[in-house]
């Protein structure tokens, strides 16, 4: 695998965005655009226990992507509990796709959307918060939106890759899944991913990461801490085919899962490794 570093901006105007980014489909990272956020001063992991850590929140373990758990809750906690146990060290439990405004409505005004392109979904805004070395698994978004992932107090790895390298990651038919691990991959198993081209970062407290629709990621958390997203799209048929895309799960893969389970899984993975291999052969 090579990866390539993703460029840092500051004072990226909205016509210079759309133009160099947002048209090409290019991740950048923004060095200031919640820089006028009251949340990347005020959430701290004290003032968040000592003002909302009575909620209840669920957690997720490193199961969250297996097919017999798919977003299955593994547990819940008290949200202070929660801090202080990402604060004290490793864990695999995580708080994934947690909309906390609906608990915690007063949130909302911490947080505001940018005007660098139109299409954001108001309605969905996400926090995910996880322990010293708990991994996000390699996918690409359901929905197909873009998304805008602004990370606060301490570090997370991130790796993303194209569309275009979709079979080198023996992507999963009818999901939007790689068992492919981007920092410790099993070129034996998986050999076209030796061709896989892609980019890394270090998101640091303020920035914010713009992850192109359809670009695959992979996230390490450095430290243990918490990132927002915003969710925003530019096309009615990207909408539409993130509605394809949830349905295609919900439907056929969950359906052909339960017929046949592991027949199925299967026939997933030779799919996936047959594709490859097609990939690989046509890149000499």
């Amino acid at each position: 695998m090579e990866f390539h570093p993703i460029e840092r901006r500051s004072g990226l105007t909205r016509d210079e965005f759309i133009a160099d980014f947002l048209v090409p489909r290019k991740p950048v990272i923004f060095t200031d655009l919640a820089s006028d956020w009251p949340a990347t001063q005020k959430w701290t992991f004290d003032w968040l226990r000592s003002n909302h850590g009575s909620i209840d929140v669920p957690l997720f373990d490193n199961n969250v992507h297996k097919t017999d758990a798919y977003f299955q809750v593994a547990k819940t906690m008290k949200f202070g509990d929660y801090l202080t146990l990402i604060e004290e060290g490793p864990t695999n439990l995580r708080i994934f796709l947690f909309d906390i405004f609906k608990k915690v409505p007063s949130l909302n005004d911490d947080v505001r959307f940018p005007t660098i392109m139109d299409g954001f979904v108001t309605g969905y805004k996400f926090v995910f918060f996880g322990g010293q070395g708990a991994e996000v698994n390699l996918h690409y978004d359901m929905d197909c939106s873009h998304v805008f992932l602004t990370q606060f107090r301490t570090r997370k790895k991130v790796i993303l890759f194209p569309p275009s390298q979709s079979r080198f990651l023996y992507q999963h038919p009818f999901t939007v899944m790689s068992h492919v691990h981007p920092l410790k991959p099993d070129y034996e198993k998986y050999p076209a991913a030796i061709n896989a081209e892609g980019y890394e970062t270090v998101l640091q407290h303020g920035e914010t990461l713009f992850i192109p629709q359809l670009w695959w990621h992979y996230i390490n958390y450095i430290d243990g801490g918490f990132s927002l997203s915003l969710r925003a799209n530019d096309s009615v048929l990207t909408t539409l085919r993130g509605a394809y895309n949830i349905s295609r799960h919900a439907v056929v893969d969950k359906g052909m899962n339960a017929l046949l389970g592991s027949r199925w899984q299967n026939w997933k993975e030779e799919k996936a490794a047959s594709r490859a291999m097609e990939a690989l052969k046509e890149n000499y």
